[in-house]
């Protein structure tokens, strides 16, 4: 579980990090989650918006440059 927490947790850079550590110990104490895997789970759901963003930039990219 260690390792996935790290990758996780790796997704918090600069203002992200300060949600995930905002968020951490309020969501900890109400859930079986410890303060840590909070941080992980909030880095990967940034980490996986960011992929979603670039994944139909370029979608939309390849479309444009068919239809020109």
């Amino acid at each position: 579980m260690a390792d996935v927490t790290r990758l996780g947790q790796a997704g918090l850079m600069g203002w992200r990090e300060k949600v995930g550590d905002t968020v951490a110990e309020p969501v900890a104490k109400r859930t079986p989650l410890s303060a840590d895997q909070t941080r992980a789970l909030v880095g990967g759901i940034f980490f996986a918006l960011a992929l979603v963003y670039v994944v139909r930039t370029i979608a939309t990219a390849t479309k444009e440059l068919r239809n020109a």
